[in-house]
C-alpha cells in the first residue's frame, strides 16, 4: 500500500482518505483527487481519473470501483447499498465504474453500473441496479429509476428518465472526448500541486 493509501485525512495525498471497517481506499498514484474530495472506505480508483472539488465517495458496506481515466466533476456524491440488508436475503449493489466514464458536476451515483465509455450529466441520478452502457448518455437533471437499462446511443432525459431519442455520431464523438480532456486536465491540476 502507498502512503497516499494510508493517508487519514487532508494533506499531501490529496483530498481526505479515511479507512473504514477495515477498508482503505486504493488509489493509482496518477489520479488526482482534489483537497476538498473525500473518499472512504472500500474505494478503488484506478490511473489519470480525477475526483474534483466537494465530491463525496463513501464505499463502505460494499465496493466502489473506478476504471482509468474517469471523471468525477465538483459535487458528486457516489455510494452503494449495502450487502447486509437486514436479513431480506439480497446482497446490495455494489458501484461500479469503468475506463473513460464522464460524471458531471453535482450528479448522484448510487449503487450502478456505469460502463467504459458511458455519459452521466450535471444534476443526474442513476439509482440502484441501473446500468448506463458505453456510449450511452443520461442527460442533465435526469432521473434514471432502479434497475433500468441506458443502451449505448441512447440519449434518456426526464424524471423518471426515459428514451428521448438516439445519439447523432457527431454527439457521440464530443462527449467520447470529454474524459481525455478531464484527464489531461487533471494532470495540470496535479503538477500544479492543486
Amino acid at each position: 500500500m502507498s502512503p497516499r493509501d494510508q493517508h487519514p485525512g487532508p494533506g499531501r495525498a490529496g483530498g481526505m482518505i479515511y479507512p473504514v471497517d477495515g477498508f482503505t481506499p486504493r488509489i493509482d498514484p496518477t489520479a488526482f483527487i482534489a483537497p476538498t474530495a473525500v473518499i472512504i472506505g472500500d474505494v478503488v480508483i484506478g490511473p489519470d481519473s480525477s475526483v474534483w472539488y466537494g465530491c463525496v465517495l463513501r464505499g463502505d458496506g460494499n465496493l466502489m470501483r473506478i476504471g482509468a481515466r474517469t471523471n468525477i466533476q465538483d459535487g458528486t456524491v457516489i455510494h452503494l447499498n449495502h450487502q447486509d440488508d437486514g436479513g431480506r436475503g439480497g446482497r446490495g449493489y455494489s458501484t461500479l465504474i469503468g475506463d473513460d466514464v464522464t460524471i458531471g458536476h453535482m450528479a448522484l451515483i448510487h449503487a450502478c453500473t456505469l460502463e467504459d465509455g458511458a455519459f452521466v450529466g450535471m444534476k443526474a441520478c442513476v439509482m440502484d441496479g441501473a446500468v448506463v452502457e458505453g456510449g450511452g448518455m443520461v442527460a442533465a437533471g435526469a432521473l434514471v429509476t432502479p434497475n433500468k437499462r441506458v443502451r449505448k446511443g441512447e440519449l434518456w432525459a426526464g424524471s423518471p428518465a426515459k428514451l428521448l431519442r438516439q445519439l447523432t455520431p457527431q454527439e457521440m464523438a464530443d462527449f467520447a472526448s470529454t474524459a481525455p480532456y478531464y484527464a489531461d486536465r487533471a494532470a495540470r491540476y496535479r503538477a500544479q500541486g492543486l
